[in-house]
């Protein structure tokens, strides 16, 4: 009780703290999927097909299924039936690549599987894999980088943008485009699937187990109460991990057939194949202004690359229709099919790479008009969100804008080409404006308060690494004022009430009314039994004359308060339960009353040495408006992450294919560059904290993906700053600087 008491003083949200789940991390107690080792556990290793396009002729077991130890290995018409499953988001039944493992004999794009090898250990399941002998009639795929869109659609439209920009003065008319993306996250994709005759459990890599849970369930032909997915802790997914991808299905089948259950994880090459990347996009951009800088007209035309079985589309005008005061602007979109995996969501899905072109060309507005790009950025702030008509919930970009500019030092810079030098290098300054959509999940919560002070919080949500778990137990003790020690956290099983997605840097928002809602249910039964039970302070006492408040009842006229785990002490009762739920606002049809995102603004400087031919990023400042910040140090870590990354899209990250064979050639992380800390300076994030109560009652917004979108554009107008380069195409090449 003295615990309780003392955490009353306590102020949890807005300050920083340590993730909760920090010390089962560094000390290996966290167990992710594939840590899980059940008793009679085989392992499998599917064969990813040689070619990306032909059809396969035959597949030859024979050696493989005398090798030492091997169990099974599966083709197709070997395992119970796997259906195709229609995407419908609103019924939380979300997959990228609907078809079906082993489907058909037709290979669309390298590494599809093709079969599946089981055996006693991983070694052994791994030679039988490599033993397989599989006979294609190949043909030659298509993995042309250039993309050219059989149709294009539009997608957002005002005014007449091509009258526009044939009457502006100033315009500019560049091609921008980003090489295909691999998110790669540390921990690969991975399943264990056991099969007791009648349940099916799922140790999964997943960011959404309720979603993950509906589309095996319909899959494989099975109730959904009789299928249970856990991801109590996830070593990242950057989008890859929202879906179920083939390799679920595949190991949950094989554990039905066999018996048996069954471990399936993911090699470094196999995360190029089949779970997905952000696709290569080419965009053209189009400005018209005024000669004060004022802009008359935005075009974006913008294509993707996508498989051949899917259609799956890079929302690159995310953004474009808010973020500038444009009259007239025009943004279509078109798909180019090619024969590689099916791409999906990755950090900032839409936003970012669509960022880097209308950022990008803003700049290149910038120095045609002789204006500094902050004060360019500042003349068309708009009033309200052009595209939908109404206004902003909340939008503080001139004040980031600002900020930043005095933070970083900005009214120092010469605009001259390699005009500014320090310690004999040439230094580049170059900004970005950013933004990123704010917005809720349907989302459920349960509280359980305890008679020895303790909480329990669960919701079957989950942790990605961005530190759900602390925010969630800083909300409860906040609420409850107790020590934030005394809550317990339970999340990463769709057994618990059905919780949201970790995407789209939402969940957190979505998070705060069901749990505000179930600790006042938990309340209301805890004042009920008061009221009711005998040898309790409010025995007797009208329910209606009670309240709950902090985690205390007390008269609603006033007197002494009495806390929850007295009165549960005092009935002699273990515990009482409340649930709660919050609305969605994502992806709801019809005008919106508000328009709602967060808003930021990068400042980079690069050092340029052209004698060695040597580029290094020295210098990032960021500032974000993006509401209340509940935990200022997971905060911060999350917008670092997405810097990093963004420094790794604009100079290193790019996935290449063989056009003979349609593979992944840098499939590994010795070809497939990414930034290291060697690559990072000291990162500066401020955040300007106005509470976006149209949201949620704490008024917090997301901040994972902010920080990633804006970062490339303002790292190349840098290198353009120092070199007088522009680099239109990501990841930057060193020979573009020659």
């Amino acid at each position: 009780m003295a615990q309780s008491q003392a955490a009353s003083s306590v102020t949890y949200i807005g300050k920083a703290r340590a993730r909760v789940d920090g010390p089962l991390k560094v000390t290996g107690t966290a167990r992710y999927a594939s840590d899980h080792n059940l008793p009679g556990m085989l392992y499998a290793v599917p064969v990813g097909a040689t070619i990306a396009k032909g059809t396969i002729k035959d597949i030859d077991t024979a050696r493989a299924r005398q090798m030492p130890g091997v169990r099974a290995i599966l083709k197709r018409g070997d395992l119970p039936p796997i259906a195709k499953i229609t995407a419908n988001f609103g019924e939380s039944l979300m997959v990228d690549e609907p078809r079906p493992p082993f489907d058909d004999d037709t290979v669309r794009y390298y590494g599809q599987y093709v079969a599946l090898a089981v055996a006693d250990t991983f070694e052994q399941a791994k030679a039988a894999a490599d033993a397989v002998a599989v006979t294609y009639a190949a043909e030659t795929p298509n993995v042309d980088p250039h993309l050219v869109a059989k149709e294009t659609k539009v997608a957002s439209e005002r005014g007449n943008a091509e009258k526009g920009f044939a009457s502006a003065p100033v315009t500019i008319d560049a091609l921008y485009a980003i090489s295909p993306e691999t998110h790669n996250p540390i921990e690969t994709h991975a399943t264990v699937a056991t099969w007791d005759g009648d349940e099916l459990t799922l140790y999964e890599t997943s960011q959404g187990v309720i979603n993950h849970r509906n589309v095996l369930a319909d899959m494989l032909g099975l109730p959904r109460h009789k299928v249970r997915v856990i991801a109590k802790f996830i070593g990242s997914g950057f989008g890859s991990k929202l879906w179920p991808w083939s390799q679920s299905p595949l190991a949950a089948a094989a554990a039905m057939k066999l018996g048996k259950p069954i471990k399936l994880v993911l090699s470094r090459p196999m995360m190029f194949h089949a779970v997905g990347h952000r696709p290569r996009i080419e965009q053209r951009v189009r400005l018209g202004a005024s000669r004060d800088g004022k802009l008359v007209s935005l075009q974006q035309d913008y294509v993707n690359s996508t498989s051949i079985l899917d259609d799956y589309e890079e929302n690159c005008g995310e953004a474009t229709p808010h973020m500038y005061s444009v009259p007239n602007l025009r943004v279509t979109s078109g798909l180019a099919k090619r024969n590689i995996g099916t791409p999906t969501a990755m950090r900032g899905p839409g936003a970012v790479p669509g960022l880097f072109a209308t950022e990008s060309a803003m700049d290149e507005l910038a120095a045609k008009l002789g204006m500094d790009p902050v004060e360019l950025h500042l003349i068309n702030e708009p009033q309200l969100d052009e595209g939908l008509g109404v206004p902003f919930s909340s939008r503080h970009l001139k004040e980031c804008l600002t900020l930043g500019a005095e933070k970083f030092g900005w009214p120092k810079r010469d605009p001259k080409i390699g005009s500014m030098k320090r310690d004999g290098k040439t230094l580049g300054w170059g900004m970005a404006a950013c933004s990123w959509l704010a917005a809720r999940f349907d989302c459920t919560a349960a509280i359980e308060l305890r008679d020895d002070g303790t909480v329990r919080v669960s919701s079957a949500s989950q942790d990605i690494g961005t530190g759900t778990y602390t925010v969630m137990a800083q909300m409860v003790a906040e609420t409850l004022s107790i020590a934030i020690e005394r809550v317990e956290v339970v999340i990463g099983d769709s057994s618990l009430p059905s919780g949201a997605l970790s995407g789209g840097s939402m969940l957190t928002a979505s998070l705060i009314a069901p749990i505000d809602a179930a600790i006042a249910a938990a309340g209301a039964a805890l004042i009920t039994q008061a009221s009711a039970g005998k040898n309790t302070p409010f025995s007797g006492v009208d329910a209606k004359k009670l309240q709950f408040s902090r985690g205390k009842v007390t008269a609603k006229d006033g007197g002494s308060a009495t806390a929850f785990d007295e009165v549960l002490r005092a009935l002699k009762v273990k515990s009482v339960s409340g649930q709660g739920s919050g609305e969605g606002t994502f992806g709801i049809e019809g005008k919106p009353k508000f328009s709602s995102h967060s808003f930021g603004a990068h400042f980079v400087e690069v050092m340029w040495q052209p004698e060695i031919a040597r580029l290094r990023v020295s210098r990032v400042v960021s500032v974000f408006d993006a509401g209340r910040i509940i935990n200022p140090l997971a905060a911060r870590n999350q917008i670092e992450g997405a810097v990093v990354m963004g420094i790794g899209m604009a100079l290193f990250e790019g996935t290449e294919y063989d056009a003979r064979s349609g593979a992944p050639v840098n499939a590994n992380f010795a070809d497939y560059v990414v930034a290291t800390n060697a690559d990072i300076p000291a990162l500066d994030v401020h955040f300007i904290e106005y509470p976006d109560f149209n949201l949620n009652t704490l008024g917090a917004r997301g901040v994972g993906e902010i920080g990633l979108a804006g970062t490339a554009a303002a790292l190349t107008n840098a290198i353009y700053h120092a070199t007088g380069v522009r680099v239109r195409e990501l990841p930057m090449k060193i020979e573009s600087l020659l």
